[in-house]
């Protein structure tokens, strides 16, 4: 005989008894919804706080069954963590410091409950035994899996040369196609005045680090032998980033997308834009107040596959599929360090719905583009930046050369690296000139290409 089951009362998808509330203090922070991990027909939820058990208590390890009844689990710790991964090899699923096997017992490594845990990731040399555990302040440890067993192997504020304790914010660690790749989203005013560039995208191919960017970035993902790319979103102050590594040249590639708001261009203030699977075979992407899709494939080492869906005011610190539902995790009030005089408990949400419930958010639009008062060399084309999906189109030029420059405008309408020619733009010299996109125009990528060294600015603003 089937059961029934009494579902909870949502509104909008949001189910207030599914909410995660912290204690009231002191101290209280904030309660961000850092892991969703669906596990043997459970749905794992793990919180943070903003800094370690020092910011406030009442965070940790819940669990929600399939009658939508969520309890603390037992072993609960207070802490920030962000990081979960199945490890296959031993069937155990890791969410923060605990691994929970497939009886649902529960072991927690002690020596990591102290670490804001931000990622794990498939070890390089022996995976079925150990994985690698990136705390935020840059440390990156060994885990063996088995017997608990954990193992300092870098400093990697040393390593890297990024900044210490309270400065630097790890995000995220992957490994696929030989590398560990780890993302740090050090960020603030003077990153934003030129003054500084502290965030960094780095691999590790179990030899020796290599810095591939130093730029803002949250998050890093792939799909393992689908597709065999890497993903790895970012920011500068000129838009929103998304570098693509390719296997079969073995190359980095930059991409640029529009920021849908300025409220994530702060370290603190992009908890967690994460690049996840949540339908078949497909990712699914949160970056800068943007919802997009992602293939992993990459044809002819050119990246084709992305796509703007909408945008959101939600700061999400994760999501899953559960159940045949995308569940998003939120981190949704805090005292932000008793700066938000009107929030009495820190307290996030769950959302359920569907993915294709995602089109019904705000439509999907944004601005940035390839310079902002940028020193660019003559004939060399600009990095990609994502033109489809949108509607209205207006792009803005200037530059601070003493003689006019003109701009070649190119697009990719097919997507596959093959660039035409579309118009070119003369700006008076230290000048300014809009030019705004024909009705219903559009194309997968466009770029541009000064015809002298210059101090530029190219931005476009969908509308």
């Amino acid at each position: 005989m089937k059961r029934s089951i009494d579902m909870p009362l949502a509104f909008s998808g949001v189910v207030p008894s599914l909410a995660q509330v912290a204690d009231f203090g002191p101290p209280r922070s904030e309660i961000g919804i850092g892991c969703l991990m669906p596990w043997l027909g459970k749905l794992y939820v793990l919180n943070y706080v903003s800094h370690r058990k020092k910011t406030g208590t009442g965070v940790g390890l819940r669990v929600i069954d399939e009658d939508f009844q969520m309890i603390i689990h037992p072993q609960a710790v207070d802490g920030t963590y962000a990081n979960r991964y199945v490890h296959s090899e031993s069937s155990q699923l890791i969410i923060g410091p605990h691994l929970i096997d497939t009886e649902h017992d529960v072991r927690t490594v002690e020596g990591l409950v102290e670490v804001r845990l931000c990622g794990t990731a498939t070890h390089l040399v022996d995976p079925k035994n150990m994985v690698y555990m990136l705390g935020m302040e840059g440390e990156l440890f060994e885990l063996n899996v088995r017997t608990l067993e954990t193992k300092l192997l870098f400093n990697l504020t040393e390593a890297l040369e990024t900044p210490g304790e309270m400065k630097c914010h790890f995000k995220d660690c992957y490994t696929s196609e030989g590398r560990l790749v780890v993302v740090n989203n050090d960020y603030s005013e003077p990153d934003f005045l030129g003054q500084q560039s502290e965030g960094t995208l780095a691999e590790y191919d179990g030899e020796c680090w290599t810095v591939l960017e130093r730029k803002p970035f949250v998050g890093v993902n792939g799909l393992g032998r689908y597709g065999k790319t890497i993903f790895a979103n970012g920011w500068d102050r000129a838009s929103a980033i998304l570098k693509v590594f390719t296997n079969d040249d073995q190359v980095w590639r930059t991409y640029r997308l529009p920021k849908a708001s300025h409220c994530w261009d702060h370290k603190w203030q992009t908890e967690w834009p994460r690049i996840r699977s949540v339908d078949h075979e497909r990712l699914l992407m949160d970056h800068h107040g943007m919802w997009y899709e992602l293939s992993p494939w990459v044809y002819g080492n050119t990246f084709i596959g992305v796509r703007p869906v909408s945008t959101h005011l939600w700061v999400h610190g994760d999501f899953c599929s559960w159940k045949g539902m995308l569940v998003v995790g939120a981190d949704n009030v805090s005292c932000e360090s008793n700066g938000n005089k009107q929030c009495s408990e820190p307290q996030s949400g769950l959302w359920f719905g569907r993915t294709d419930d995602l089109w019904n958010l705000g439509k999907a639009k944004g601005w940035g583009g390839p310079w902002w008062e940028d020193d660019i060399e003559a004939h060399v084309p600009s990095d990609p930046y994502l033109m489809t999906g949108f509607d209205k189109k207006v792009l803005h030029l200037s530059h601070k050369a003493d003689a006019p420059v003109s701009f070649k405008l190119e697009v990719d309408f097919l997507g596959c690296g093959e660039w035409k020619s579309y118009q070119t733009i003369s700006v008076p010299a230290n000048g300014y000139a809009p030019h705004i996109f024909p009705e219903g125009f559009s194309a997968h990528w466009v770029r541009l290409t000064a015809d002298a060294d210059c101090n530029a600015t190219a931005q476009l603003h969908y509308t």
